[in-house]
């Protein structure tokens, strides 16, 4: 596959790992435990459906979760995990219909999700990083997609874990070389509240950093890394983001942005950025 063939690849795998709710049988809504201190509508426990889930698997409440403050369902995303699941996997069953193989559904949607999580990064690493790199990270992508087509039995039988810290090396070198020349004091990593208010940014490693609350209004931002900040109510009001590195959507979820908020293509602009 050419270099070209393979970027367009990867852009439409990207396509694929955003979340589709309306390809899915809610299974985030059920498989996962969440608290209303967390920003949930209440205490529930993994394998018990949110008492806003409807028939039809839609929530509710949805248009009014800004009104209810509900930062956590606002924030989660799945990476694609549910359709993934629902759809290609379970072949369009609903854990409702067949409640025989709900549980095995749940636990099988956990491992995709980490996994379409890991395929998230591996993608934005390959764009980002030297050919020589890019060898090593086209075999966890096509070891990561592979894993994803197996049967529900053989999915619960993948060591996360083991693949996990294959993916983490690879994320590392491929940050360690955009580091490369770079004057940073990485002794930092706790940047709750500060005021970066119009500075220039550009290559910046926030990697793992607390961005809580930061101020990052009107900041150049290209090629600056984000795997892993903490963005939580950061401002993000007429901030180009679309050349940053290593940003999700969920990031984007628990941010501040505006209309003039610039992100990433493949990833979707928040209903509450006005």
């Amino acid at each position: 596959m050419s270099n070209q063939s393979k970027e367009n690849s990867y852009k439409e795998a990207l396509k694929e790992l955003a979340a589709n709710c309306g390809e899915c049988c809610g299974i985030c809504c059920v498989a996962l435990y969440f608290t209303k201190m967390d920003g949930f509508p209440e205490d529930k426990r993994p394998e018990k459906p949110c008492s806003n889930l409807t028939n039809d698997f839609k929530c509710k409440i949805h248009s009014d979760l800004m009104k209810h403050q509900l930062k956590g369902c606002m924030a989660y995303d799945c990476f694609g995990a549910g359709q993934k699941v629902t759809r290609e996997i379970y072949k369009g069953l609903d854990w409702r219909e067949h409640s025989d193989c709900a549980g095995e559904m749940f636990q099988v949607f956990l491992i995709v999700y980490q996994l379409h999580q890991m395929l998230w990064y591996l993608i934005e690493a390959h764009k980002a990083t030297s050919k020589n790199i890019q060898n090593q990270l086209t075999l966890l992508i096509q070891e990561n997609k592979q894993m994803t087509k197996m049967k529900p039995a053989e999915i619960l039988g993948v060591d996360v874990e083991e693949y996990r810290q294959r993916v983490n090396s690879g994320l590392k070198e491929v940050c360690h070389s955009l580091n490369k020349g770079l004057k940073q004091d990485k002794k930092n990593f706790n940047y709750m509240g500060k005021s970066f208010k119009k500075q220039n940014l550009d290559g910046e490693d926030f990697s793992m950093a607390l961005l809580i609350a930061a101020d990052l209004e009107g900041c150049s931002l290209r090629k600056t890394n984000f795997l892993g900040a903490d963005m939580r109510d950061a401002n993000l009001n007429n901030t180009d983001l679309s050349d940053s590195l290593f940003l999700t959507q969920m990031q984007i979820n628990t941010a501040r942005g505006n209309s003039n908020t610039i992100i990433p293509e493949s990833l979707i602009k928040p209903d509450t950025w006005k």
